[in-house]
């Protein structure tokens, strides 16, 4: 299939706004980045959740209180019709956890290299959401003195 190149880029902006909304703590704005059928997999494997809503607030409770950054590159699209596509990112976060899941957890944070495998679709008011997205890690760095 033949991808039209404003798709591409709308596809990319929408993983960008992914990244801006979720380490600023916009969560009106991250929650527009899904459908309301998305699924949600990430490590430690088997910790999927199903629903935009149930994800986002999964997704809240872990890193509200921290300092996060992602960063997303690299994006390997492949269309499978004008209203749908499969992306590979290639990521780094970096977490800084807050005072209490730092002392919890024995570090203070986290720098993870890795992948997210994504299905992107055209929604009826035109915008490309995130579907579905499970992220692998390939490397992570733990920070602090304990680590």
């Amino acid at each position: 299939m033949t991808a039209d190149f404003a798709d591409w880029v709308a596809i990319c902006e929408r993983k960008a706004r992914y990244c801006r909304c979720l380490d600023t703590k916009d969560w009106d704005g991250y929650t527009d980045c899904f459908t309301e059928d998305f699924v949600l997999d990430t490590p430690p494997e088997g910790n999927i959740h199903h629903g935009r809503s149930a994800a986002v607030k999964a997704v809240r409770g872990y890193v509200e209180t921290w300092i996060t950054t992602h960063h997303v590159h690299n994006p390997e699209v492949t269309f499978d019709g004008p209203d749908a596509a499969d992306v590979i990112w290639a990521m780094q976060d970096r977490n800084s956890y807050c005072e209490r899941d730092a002392k919890e957890k024995g570090f203070s944070g986290h720098t993870g290299f890795g992948h997210y495998h994504e299905r992107y679709v055209r929604c009826q008011d035109g915008k490309w959401r995130i579907a579905r997205s499970k992220l692998s890690y390939l490397q992570m760095d733990l920070h602090g003195k304990d680590a």
